[in-house]
């Protein structure tokens, strides 16, 4: 008795597809540690903007009788030495701490990707009197030029964020530029340059775009050093300066209350950097190692 076959249409309400979720567009293959620290800059980035919003309580108000208390009903991780209420400082702090890297990132990036797109489609002597240069500025460490300049000109975040910049820009020029030479030198810029179009709309429209993955990694792990390096200049008294609220102040300005057995304020502080850190960590190594295999 041959089976009775059943229609393709039975067959599929029988069987309903069931769609599973890919991950987020753009980490498709990195991982779940990848797709987790994605979420978690997502919120830190929502922190930095809408902060000052979110916080329950005005985090410049001091009231010094409430000062190292700990935490009480509404203010649920106490206050500062000063009286201020510890989680507003915290989410007001999010802005300055993480808008400084996000310059430094942008910049570093603008400049590096550009000299490297340069160095390798003219080569010659332009490639080689860049190259000198750049290695000239790997001879500064970043955070001891950024101290100098604060020091020398004026204070601040600004000024601490161009120079983490500038000393940043060798590294990233360097690993663009090692890049930017095998894509100089595969058949496809050959053939359009044989078509007569500008070399701008090819480094632009081709070149850079095919640069894209690695420059997004690299800028992930670039955003991790100059957080650190940021925080410990505002831990000196160089960047950001007290009172306004920042999580590199908020860790320096806690040490007397680590003396005295509350270190709640450079503890929580403390804490933020090192989440957001890790996970820009993270990220950046995912997306690098996935860009190096579809460069290879």
């Amino acid at each position: 008795m041959s089976a009775v076959e059943l229609p393709a249409t039975a067959t599929a309400a029988a069987a309903p597809a069931t769609r599973r979720w890919k991950g987020i567009p753009g980490l498709r293959g990195t991982g779940v540690a990848a797709h987790l620290s994605a979420l978690v800059l997502v919120a830190a980035g929502l922190v930095a903007v809408f902060g000052r919003w979110l916080a329950p309580n005005d985090p410049d108000l001091s009231n010094l009788s409430y000062a190292f208390v700990g935490p009480v009903d509404g203010h649920p991780l106490g206050f500062d030495s000063q009286g201020r209420d510890l989680l507003s400082r915290i989410l007001a702090g999010a802005r300055s701490s993480l808008l400084g890297p996000t310059a430094v990132v942008l910049l570093a990036m603008v400049i590096g990707v550009l000299l490297a797109v340069a160095c390798a489609w003219k080569g010659g002597k332009f490639d080689t009197v860049v190259s000198a240069a750049l290695d000239v500025l790997f001879a500064f460490p970043a955070i001891v030029l950024a101290i100098l300049v604060s020091v020398i000109v004026e204070p601040g975040l600004k000024s601490a964020s161009i120079a983490l910049a500038i000393a940043y820009t060798p590294y990233i020029a360097r690993v663009l530029r090692s890049a930017a030479l095998r894509e100089r030198a595969r058949d496809y810029i050959a053939a359009l340059e044989v078509q007569g179009i500008r070399a701008t709309v090819i480094c632009i429209r081709h070149l850079g775009r095919n640069l894209l993955p690695l420059i997004v990694a690299q800028g992930a792990v670039l955003f991790g050093y100059a957080m650190v390096d940021l925080a410990a200049i505002s831990f000196l008294g160089l960047g950001v300066r007290p009172p306004q609220a920042d999580w590199g102040v908020m860790v320096s300005t806690g040490q007397s209350g680590v003396l005295q057995g509350y270190p709640m304020e450079s503890l929580s502080a403390g804490i933020c950097i090192v989440v957001v850190v890790v996970a820009v960590n993270i990220l950046g190594e995912r997306l690098t190692e996935r860009a190096n295999s579809v460069t290879r």
